[in-house]
């Protein structure tokens, strides 16, 4: 599953984990660790039922004709009978008479079972399904680039072409239906900003302005696999046409338009949730879900300010140690102006991720005992994303290898990407992070399967966070400039503490909240605008960066204390990846055990 693609899910409160039961055998005929398995096994399987595109993503083609029900009634009813009934199945089972893995497994499925739930009562859902698409999790970002023919979805086959004109038609019906959710909004208040409405409207413009043959969803027809015969071929290529030119464009401009005429005028001033009905009892929820800990909006404010001061600190330090004679603020700004810390191609920026890449791999095999077996590609953000989309992201391959891995980086306002901070992306995006962390999940059939592709924010942007922390065992960043461009993205990930919830709870303005950011930093001015606008769209998100990384910082330097000369990167890594995203409760139990059994 790609992160993009879960963090839509979510935001559409698609629980991830959260499955139906099927009857299991009776209970005094299994142990308490083969009911789990079962109740697993069960769960995961009328989850992909009820999920289909969760299944595509695996390579699991069963229900590959399918797009999905989302934002439906029925598809919410569905999810919150089956996590309902989930949680009375998982009470019968005795957690003390559980193996250690499975215990955590239990902990991991109880959590994120109920976490989801809060989510899907009715109460919540008056506040998150009325306001279905955004410019950043929104559908038409996301399922472009699935049917493309370069995302997910395969295209060897005949039926694997008629699969994505079927998906096609669910798509077109979902488009519609964001529609209804949104005039439901409307009429009780709860809307999105404008600012959101807007750049939605310039997504879907970008979109409609494609045409037919040059339609990202035209892709798998201009070129096809062997074995695909001219006759199909033709079938298909009018197909494709006929279905952007009568279904998909018209959905678009039915969508654009209503936004643009109906919604946009009642559409809110106020970016935050603060300024929405209902807004802060859902912004104390997207906290807790997102960071997996209960922290106040305040708490969460003021432990960011105090990272900021941290992390400024060793900022100035680097300012001295490269002989820049003004003060820190001149320093951004010749950080973030001089064309030396330019690119000077998009083919140049390409090469540079190519070439850092073989510079991670070198040495890579020092702090992690083992190694995904799926292939990393590096390929530029889609156009009709770019403009909007972060600096780089990650999407993630099947567990058998047979897609890879990919990690987008952002070439949109060359001038405004800084080289100095590639490294440090990289290290985040790819290898050791996200591509290490959910790769080794998948791959790891010993897992249940709602640890192997599911998760929950804290840990996999925690991890993805602290794997950037790793610059000087990796042997990259350093050239102070680097560094800098190391703590430049650290310091995004502690502002971030700091903007969201200024927008959220305490009423900051867009405006605002990109000054506190160039201030405090070496970002481009696009940089900022682009992630504030991000916090305006998915709030919460951004919380959980700073919270794990912290949380496993914390983990490692308590391991390295108690070990002491016992202490192996590549065992503290392998404890902290092996079992997938647990919660940071979760995670720091399972720690201290490891280091109870080492002692």
């Amino acid at each position: 599953m790609s992160l993009r693609l879960a963090a839509i899910l979510l935001a559409s409160l698609s629980p991830l984990a959260v499955v139906a039961p099927v009857q299991a055998a009776p209970a005094e005929a299994q142990t308490a660790d083969a009911r789990l398995k079962q109740l697993f096994t069960d769960s995961d399987e009328a989850n992909l039922k009820r999920n289909p595109i969760n299944a595509l993503f695996r390579g699991d083609l069963r229900y590959a004709d399918r797009l999905g029900d989302y934002i439906s009634d029925a598809y919410f009813v569905a999810e919150r009978k089956a996590g309902d009934q989930d949680l009375r199945r998982l009470a019968t089972i005795d957690r003390a008479a559980l193996n250690p893995t499975d215990k955590i497994a239990y902990d991991v499925f109880k959590w994120q079972t109920e976490t989801n739930l809060r989510g899907l009562q009715p109460d919540m859902l008056a506040l998150v399904a009325v306001r279905p698409i955004d410019h950043f999790f929104g559908f038409h970002t996301f399922y472009p680039d699935l049917a493309s023919g370069q995302g997910a979805a395969p295209f060897k086959t005949v039926l694997d072409y008629d699969n994505n004109l079927k998906r096609h038609r669910e798509y077109i019906v979902l488009l519609d239906r964001a529609i209804g959710r949104f005039r439901e909004g409307m009429k009780t208040g709860v809307v999105q900003p404008k600012l959101v409405i807007n750049n939605v409207i310039d997504q879907l413009n970008l979109q409609i302005a494609q045409g037919v043959e040059g339609s990202t969803f035209y892709g798998p027809v201009k070129a096809f696999p062997e074995g695909i015969g001219s006759t199909d071929q033709s079938r298909l290529r009018a197909d494709y046409a006929a279905t952007i030119k009568m279904g998909i464009i018209p959905a678009y401009v039915r969508l654009r338009d209503f936004l643009k005429n109906e919604y946009l005028p009642v559409a809110r001033d106020g970016v935050g949730l603060v300024a929405m009905p209902g807004g802060k009892k859902l912004y104390d929820y997207l906290i807790e879900s997102n960071t997996t800990v209960k922290m106040s909006s305040d708490e969460v404010h003021n432990l960011g300010l105090s990272e900021v001061a941290r992390i400024r600190k060793q900022m100035d330090d680097i300012r001295v140690q490269t002989g820049f004679t003004g003060d820190l603020k001149a320093f951004f700004n010749y950080f973030r102006d001089d064309p030396k810390f330019k690119f000077s191609s998009k083919e140049d920026m390409r090469d540079t991720f190519l070439a850092i890449g073989r510079k991670v791999d070198e040495r890579v095999r020092e702090q992690f005992s083992t190694i995904p077996k799926s292939p990393l590609e590096i390929r530029p953000v889609p156009e009709y994303r770019e403009k909007t989309d972060a600096g780089g992201s990650y999407n993630a391959g099947t567990p058998d290898g047979s897609r890879p891995g990919i990690f987008y980086y952002n070439s949109y306002d060359l001038p405004s990407r800084s080289k100095p901070e590639s490294e440090t992306l990289y290290l985040h995006e790819a290898v050791p992070g996200h591509h290490f962390q959910i790769s080794l999940a998948q791959e790891n059939e010993a897992l249940p399967s709602f640890m192997r592709f599911g998760g929950n924010t804290a840990y996999a942007e925690g991890w993805a966070l602290y794997a950037e922390s790793l610059w000087k065992e990796l042997g990259v960043e350093s050239d102070p400039y680097y560094r800098f461009g190391g703590l430049n993205d650290e310091m995004l990930r502690a502002m971030r503490l700091v903007v969201d919830s200024g927008i959220h709870s305490k009423g900051w303005t867009r405006d605002q909240s990109i000054q506190y950011m160039l201030d405090n930093s070496g970002m481009s001015r696009t940089d900022a605008t682009a992630e504030v606008e991000r916090y305006i769209a998915i709030p919460g998100q951004a919380l959980a960066y700073k919270v794990g990384q912290l949380t496993i910082l914390k983990l490692k330097a308590r391991a390295q204390a108690a070990l002491g000369d016992k202490f192996d990167p590549r065992e503290f890594h392998a404890q902290v990846l092996m079992t997938g995203a647990l919660p940071m409760a979760v995670l720091e139990k399972k720690i201290d055990d490891w280091i109870a059994a080492k002692k």
